[in-house]
């Protein structure tokens, strides 16, 4: 058997394949290993990025809610401020309305007394003129006061 060919050729084979299978697994475990420690450095940032990303995710939901409560203070706010503006606009409305009555009143009674100095002026002309008409003709006591009657008579047709 030790004379054969084949014998040395399988012995050298097996010693080949031994020698190889050696050099070759220490060769493979490290690229196995090296594999396996990126593929767990990768993982490892899969999950440091996971973390990160629920992180921003919670950050990101806080100031969310917190814009949604600034958001309804600012409108609370502005209601509120309308409501004030609307109640001053109704108090600036009822003073300038009761500045345009007390207007109206002195305008009123301004005229009112324009009016009873007009009267008055018109009441003194026709007694003027009732006095001249009197002096002039030289009429009697009794026509006087008829003259003076008439006179009054008159009166309101002058006046409108």
């Amino acid at each position: 058997m030790f004379n054969k060919p084949e014998f040395w050729v399988a012995v050298s084979f097996v010693i080949f394949v031994a020698l190889v299978w050696k050099k070759a697994s220490a060769a493979i475990t490290a690229v196995l290993d090296s594999r396996a420690a990126k593929i767990r450095a990768e993982l490892d940032e899969a999950e440091r990025l996971h973390k990160d990303a629920l992180a921003l995710l919670s950050g990101y939901q806080r100031r969310q809610a917190d814009a949604l409560k600034e958001a309804e203070a600012i409108l609370a706010h502005a209601r509120e401020e309308a409501a004030r503006l609307r109640a001053q606009a109704g108090a600036d409305l009822d003073a300038s309305l009761k500045r345009r009555e007390t207007q109206a009143m002195t305008r009123i009674a301004q005229a009112e007394a324009a009016a009873v100095a007009e009267v008055r002026n018109l009441t003194v002309d026709v007694a003027i003129g009732a006095s001249r008409r009197i002096l002039t003709s030289g009429v009697q006591a009794a026509q006087a006061d008829q003259l003076i009657e008439q006179s009054i008579a008159e009166l309101p047709k002058h006046l409108h």
